[in-house]
């Protein structure tokens, strides 16, 4: 095993230090020097940083290069007693931007430089490059979640601006961003990168740890500060302030992104052997109205956008509600220990919608869902947006007490193939029908056969319908079940596709 090697850069610059400059000292920092920074520099014309891999690193080739892995010895705190471990991340070898991880102590900061001594590759370093600095993609953080023994990951910041959160018995799945930048837009995405995290050292008995990191892009910069306390439930608290270079129409706030290949409603186009294929299973929102949404994910033909509320949620946030692991047969993947990640803003956001993008997708490697928070008016110079929300990273998002909700939704041709069937499986409400009735109203088509049921395997209730949709290329489906004037379920929404 290599030991630790610790170097520390003068200053805020970015450049590597040459190996005989003496150690540098630390710099004041707090998060009103990061804003200050964050406006200074969108008041110039956008410099992207890029990695450049120092002579030597150079010489690898790429199968080296990705064997390259941090040695968890090398771990940053790890020496003392600390709930929290910090361990970085190498740059890709496609160059990716370039990221400096400082530490922060007592308002003051000191920038890691990350030489190959807390590393560790398939075969040795070449012994010229003991003293070579690697740059950096990201950072992730340890602590005891699951076990007093056992110091897992279960925070990870890396690529762009994303990063993704596990809390306790959870793996990874789907990830959070930043900021989006025009996503599905015919003029084609943006993408903002972190480009500097600053890190506070934890105290010894610290439940959370905060995290400072400037944005920055060819439309904005911004300054972060995300309070992360993992557990049961691992709650993130985002606080942040965007400087816009240029107006910004399609800003996504609070985005989440996440992966949808299959489950019951489409698995007839893609050939697996696995019923379901999917990080996330479906969009959950909390209108300011008090409706319950749910609105099941789906692999399009072609691309679909579809917006949700004027006005600002209670939460929202994209979810996986299958959890037994027959949903999907995959002993690998375990896509049913994914997260759902849950979004609450904090603070008046104004007008604006949940956007959700379903992009289409033939592989499970592929990001094809997003989710954001669009915001009515665009983001302006000289107009420095703030915004403050909290994402929950946990298994599923409460519903109110008493208000049943879907757990499976499966769709398939009628008997003469010229109708759809579809069944949803509802818990939560009962399972008795006396006195129930439902609320149900498509955009386009006419609806059949529409009924409810008791399901006494899940001790649940079960609806039915079938649609004819005619010439109808799209139809909105909408479902819910009442008793009188209120609903006893969540509201179920679903876009119909023709093909």
């Amino acid at each position: 095993m290599l030991v630790l090697a610790l170097a520390l850069v003068a200053t805020v610059a970015r450049a590597t230090p040459a190996p005989d400059k003496p150690a540098p000292a630390t710099y004041p920092f707090t998060f009103d020097t990061l804003m200050a920074d964050a406006k200074r520099r969108a008041a110039a014309p956008y410099a992207p940083q890029h990695n450049r891999l120092p002579v030597g690193l150079d010489k690898l080739s790429p199968e080296q290069y990705r064997s390259i892995r941090f040695n968890p010895d090398a771990g940053i705190w790890r020496a003392e007693q600390l709930p929290f471990r910090l361990e970085l991340l190498r740059a890709g070898y496609n160059m990716q931007t370039a990221v400096t991880v400082s530490t922060v102590e007592n308002g003051e900061a000191q920038d890691v430089v990350a030489t190959p001594a807390m590393f560790e590759m398939e075969s040795a370093f070449p012994a010229q490059l003991g003293k070579v600095s690697l740059p950096l993609s990201g950072f992730r953080l340890r602590s005891r979640i699951n076990s007093s023994k056992v110091w897992d990951e279960f925070l990870v910041f890396q690529g762009a601006s994303y990063f993704r959160a596990v809390a306790k018995n959870l793996l990874y799945g789907l990830s959070a961003r930043g900021l989006a930048i025009n996503t599905a837009e015919p003029s084609g995405e943006e993408f903002p990168a972190f480009t500097h995290f600053w890190i506070e050292k934890p105290g010894a008995h610290a439940g959370a740890i905060v995290i400072y990191a400037l944005l920055e892009s060819e439309s904005t910069t911004g300054a972060y500060r995300i309070t992360v306390q993992p557990g049961v439930e691992t709650l993130t608290d985002v606080e942040l302030t965007l400087f816009p270079r240029t107006e910004i129409r399609v800003a996504g706030i609070a985005p989440l992104t996440s992966m949808f290949l299959f489950d019951e409603t489409n698995r007839g186009r893609l050939d697996d052997y696995r019923p379901e294929v999917h990080d996330s299973d479906g969009l959950q929102i909390a209108a300011a109205s008090g409706e319950q949404i749910f609105r099941p994910l789906a692999n399009p033909i072609k691309l679909q956008v579809s917006s949700f509320t004027t006005q600002q949620p209670k939460g929202f946030g994209l979810v996986q509600r299958s959890r037994q692991q027959g949903d999907f047969q995959d002993f690998d993947a375990q896509y049913e220990r994914r997260p759902s990640a849950w979004i609450e803003p904090r603070g008046e956001w104004g007008a604006g919608s949940v956007e959700l993008v379903e992009i289409p997708s033939g592989r499970e490697t592929n990001d094809n869902i997003v989710a954001f928070w669009r915001p009515a008016q665009s983001l302006t110079p000289g107009h420095p947006a703030h915004f403050a929300y909290r994402i929950i990273w946990n298994a599923e998002p409460a519903l109110p007490k008493s208000l049943g909700k879907t757990v499976a939704s499966r769709s398939g041709a009628s008997l003469d193939g010229k109708r759809r069937v579809f069944l949803l499986d509802f818990v939560g409400a009962g399972e008795k029908v006396d006195g129930l009735r439902l609320d149900l109203n498509a955009s386009a088509g006419r609806i059949s056969n529409a009924t409810l049921m008791s399901n006494g395997a899940l001790h649940g209730l079960r609806a039915s319908f079938e649609i004819d949709p005619r010439d109808a290329e799209l139809i909105e489906l909408r479902l819910r079940i009442m008793r009188g004037d209120r609903p006893v379920t969540e509201t179920w929404l679903y876009r119909w596709t023709s093909g």
